[in-house]
């Protein structure tokens, strides 16, 4: 068996808000929408990001969710250009999450920042030029 990814589930303490950092924020789609639960197309090729209201997705797992720190994962997305880092950037904070580490040149070359959205999970924004 081949392993496949596809979707990555996160654990939010507000669904609306987080619904509008993705919607609104990061431009996702949403394909499946509940009052329990919601899915998002990030694009064609790529896994579903879906999320579910922390206490709930911890039962599900049969973990306690009062789990705090960092989780030891970031998400990553790839844009095009600098210019489309910062924009990422911009819009995310604009819809509620948070600049964690300001966007900069790397020692490899490239240019990245980090955002946590409303919940705290990470997403590395990467320029791909």
């Amino acid at each position: 068996m081949e392993l496949t990814l596809n979707a990555v589930t996160l654990a939010v303490d507000d669904l609306a808000t987080s619904k509008k950092f993705y919607a609104d924020g990061l431009g996702c789609t949403i394909n499946q929408d509940t009052s329990a639960f919601v899915s998002f197309d990030v694009g064609e090729g790529t896994a579903a990001l879906s999320m579910y209201p922390r206490r709930a997705l911890a039962h599900d797992a049969g973990v306690d969710p009062r789990g705090d720190g960092f989780d030891g994962i970031t998400l990553n997305c790839f844009v095009d250009s600098d210019a489309g880092v910062d924009d990422v950037l911009e819009r995310a904070e604009r819809a509620g999450g948070s600049i964690v580490r300001p966007a900069e040149r790397g020692q490899w070359g490239g240019y990245f920042g980090y955002l946590g959205d409303p919940d705290g999970h990470l997403w590395k924004i990467v320029s791909t030029a």
